[in-house]
């Protein structure tokens, strides 16, 4: 027997063709709504501030110099944009999956699928290549586990601790998140309350306005550092009231990232000065011309950092192949819910096996190649499916969904911002997504037969 999880209704006089409301899977039924406001701002706050923070002010101040700031202030406003189109959409549908579920519900199961696959592969990557900087945090204190089998082995026991703190329940991987995110924060909060205090004045006077391209370009390289919110709101089907959790989270995570960041880069900028924009380590030199224990509590913190990220990234990322073997794309196996712990025990353990592989055999930038131009498509299609759920009002059953003011004009002007950002994308990196975007419809083809079989409801 059906049961539809969304009622959708259609002001009169509209003409738009009505939407078959999704049925929701048994195994859906089964995972617990454990995921509040708190947990999920500190998972949405913990993924995007990982480890790229700590050598982000020399990337921004190469381009930018003391005009730092504008170009976070750039960014805020254009991933606020997109936070409001994810808020709403959110509100309306609470599938794992995140945004490969609004996608599907809004665009199709064929779109749908192939956001999925890009959600998917940017988190991956994205969480491989973060390991490989955590291995690197430890090195530095431990020479031997940088390159190896030292280096092996620490990425396979990452994984495996993850992998089973996932596997025993979402209310002990997000109690995890939220213990690391405050001791990750610790170290950086610290660098900006004792930094303001060694800061020179005259190191924060713009030389002069940076040109519009100028600013562009840096914003291309520092949106990446906001991004993640993705990978947050995966794990959908486990959030409590997600109307109201959803866009609460979602701003509190983007104020709170926005202001951290904007206070990091200004302390780095006025203890440094020009010498910022060649520091491959930003924030410990920094720290270390205060003092050299408070260098060392920085490169602490690096590790800390990544490995907070790595906990986020595991708790999102295996939904998206639970969402895949409940639709039917992948085996039904992936679906799986454990009957102790009521989690997706073989999506995790099978996550957790593709990056601790991903991690031992591929380097940082190879890892991060796909991410880029990636990440962006994702976020057009989900703006574009954010309209077309509002249009539809789609929402879950017995719930009021979050309505952004404005209308259609918020998912125009984000789908405009989105546009000018791959306005910069290289061919070879649109050459990259779409390849693998035919490959995976190849794999939706020849899925269809099983699909065909699967049946979203218990």
């Amino acid at each position: 027997m059906h049961e539809s999880n969304y009622l959708t209704t259609i002001p009169a006089g509209r003409r738009f063709p009505a939407m078959t409301a999704p049925s929701m899977h048994a195994a859906e039924r089964q995972l617990v709504r454990a995921l509040g406001v708190r947990a999920l701002a500190a998972t949405t706050f913990n993924v995007i501030v990982g480890g790229g923070i700590f050598g982000l002010p020399s990337e921004v101040a190469q381009g930018l110099g003391a005009a730092a700031p504008v170009a976070y202030v750039v960014c805020a406003v254009a991933m606020g944009l997109i936070v409001l189109c994810f808020a709403e959409a959110g509100s309306r549908v609470s599938l794992s999956g995140g945004p490969y579920a609004y996608v599907e519900v809004a665009l199709g199961g064929f779109v749908g699928f192939l956001s999925g696959v890009l959600l998917w592969l940017v988190i991956s990557f994205a969480t491989a290549a973060v390991a490989s900087v955590f291995v690197a945090a430890l090195a530095a204190f431990f020479p031997a586990l940088g390159e190896g089998l030292g280096r092996g082995l620490l990425l396979a026991i990452l994984f495996t601790v993850l992998g089973v703190i996932n596997v025993r329940g979402v209310r002990q991987s997000t109690r995890l998140i939220e213990i690391v995110t405050v001791a990750k924060l610790f170290p950086l909060v610290a660098l900006v309350l004792v930094g303001i205090l060694y800061i020179d004045p005259a190191q924060l006077e713009w030389q002069r306005t940076p040109a519009m391209a100028e600013i562009g370009r840096t914003s291309i390289v520092l949106f990446f550092a906001f991004a993640g919110i993705e990978s947050a709101l995966v794990p959908s089907g486990e959030v409590k009231d997600p109307a109201r959790t959803v866009p609460r989270a979602l701003f509190i995570a983007l104020i709170g990232v926005t202001v951290l960041y904007i206070a990091i880069q200004l302390v780095a900028q006025g203890i440094l000065g020009p010498a910022l924009a060649t520091e491959s380590a930003p924030l410990t030199a920094a720290a270390s011309r205060i003092a050299l224990p408070f260098g060392v509590l920085l490169g602490v913190g690096a590790a800390i950092s990544t490995f907070g990220h790595q906990s986020g990234m595991m708790l999102a990322t295996p939904r998206v192949l639970f969402a895949f073997g409940r639709d039917g794309v992948l085996p039904a196996a992936f679906a799986r819910v454990h009957p102790r712990f009521r989690t997706p025990h073989v999506a995790i353990i099978t996550q957790a096996l593709v990056c601790a592989v991903l991690a031992i055999t591929s380097s940082f930038g190879r890892l991060a190649v796909l991410a880029t131009v990636s990440t962006l498509v994702l976020y057009l299609v989900c703006c574009i499916a954010a309209w077309i759920l509002r249009r539809r009002d789609v929402r879950v059953e017995g719930a009021t969904p979050f309505k952004v003011a404005g209308g259609a004009l918020v998912p125009i002007l984000a789908v405009a911002v989105i546009a000018w950002l791959l306005s910069s994308a290289t061919a070879r990196e649109f050459l990259v997504v779409g390849v693998v975007l035919v490959a995976a419809s190849v794999v939706y083809v020849l899925s269809g037969a099983h699909r065909s079989r699967g049946e979203r409801a218990g």
